[in-house]
């Protein structure tokens, strides 16, 4: 035997034995180029050896040649079970293969690319759109109430008759469901709002660098709008341009240098107009006289210099 691992289980002597035999087989298989040094071989079970030989293929560096032989009970004969190219230990093969929904990562969906999703999302709840609703006079569905011609009632099954919604009230109540966002085929559930405050609160939450470097929070900021439902008690949307955030849902609690009141300005000093007299004369003479000065003639001259 040779260095390639061995099962526990005896090998067959001859199978074990059939190395020019296995040779042969996988040389019929990929030419005579293709096959290299054998390099041992393992115990499949009884009078079953898989033989292995080196592959000299530079594309599949790593890889051999598997040759399964075997022989019937109390039969002398060596038989060809079947000829493969598996990958060694240090064979370069592909990743495992990962599903489409599992291997989708956030940013990967470009301009018309359509990314379906499951009917039983758990990320969905179903919504109120009115569609299932049938009318009071219609035939209903097997299994369901059925309704009498001209009357808001419905008969069960068992022929009790029961009071249902009017064309008015299924109206008046699918127009409070479009006010709620509830007029949807499917809308968020429990778990799809919690994992996406989980995602929105990593990066713009409380315990962010920014946040914690900022004078305020967020709920106290004039740029924060708020959201609607549920999760407007714990975030908003930021739409102040200068900051990092400016479009993103935040947390309340998040803040940055950006805050509305973190340093207001004050307002810079308007100067009072110019006041132009218009009522007034001042003489100036075109001509000034040059003879004419501030010191007289008899005037002793100073002396130049510093005093």
């Amino acid at each position: 035997m040779s260095a390639a691992t061995t099962r526990s289980r005896t090998p067959d002597r001859l199978c074990a034995e059939a190395v020019e035999f296995a040779r042969h087989a996988a040389v019929a298989a990929a030419g005579a180029t293709a096959v290299g040094e054998h390099l041992g071989f393992d115990v499949e079970g009884d009078r079953v050896v898989t033989h292995y030989f080196a592959t000299t293929e530079k594309a599949y560096r790593g890889w051999r040649w598997a040759v399964t032989v075997t022989r019937a009970a109390r039969a002398k004969q060596v038989t060809l079970d079947e000829t493969v190219l598996l990958p060694g230990p240090e064979a370069l093969i592909a990743p495992e293969w990962v599903p489409w929904s599992e291997r989708l990562r956030p940013g990967d969906l470009g301009p018309g690319d359509l990314l379906p999703t499951e009917a039983d999302d758990l990320r969905l709840e179903p919504g109120y759109s009115g569609d299932d609703e049938p009318a009071p006079n219609s035939v209903l569905a097997e299994d369901r109430l059925s309704g009498i011609a001209g009357e808001d009632v419905a008969i069960e099954p068992s022929g009790d008759r029961v009071a249902v919604a009017s064309e008015s009230e299924r109206a008046e109540i699918a127009s409070v469901a479009d006010e709620l966002g509830m007029g949807r085929a499917r809308v968020l559930s429990r778990l799809g709002l919690n994992l996406a405050a989980d995602r929105w609160e990593k990066e713009f939450g409380a315990h962010s660098p920014m946040a914690q470097a900022a004078p305020a929070a967020c709920v106290s900021c004039g740029f924060m709008v708020p959201l609607g439902g549920s999760l407007s008690q714990a975030f908003g949307v930021c739409s102040n341009e200068f900051s990092p955030a400016d479009g993103r849902i935040v947390s309340l609690a998040y803040g940055c240098g950006a805050h509305s009141e973190a340093a207001v300005m004050p307002a810079p000093t308007v100067p009072a107009p110019p006041v132009l007299d218009e009522l007034s004369l001042e003489p100036l003479p075109l001509h000034p006289d040059r003879s004419g000065g501030s010191v007289e003639e008899s005037t002793p001259a100073e002396e130049l210099g510093h005093s």
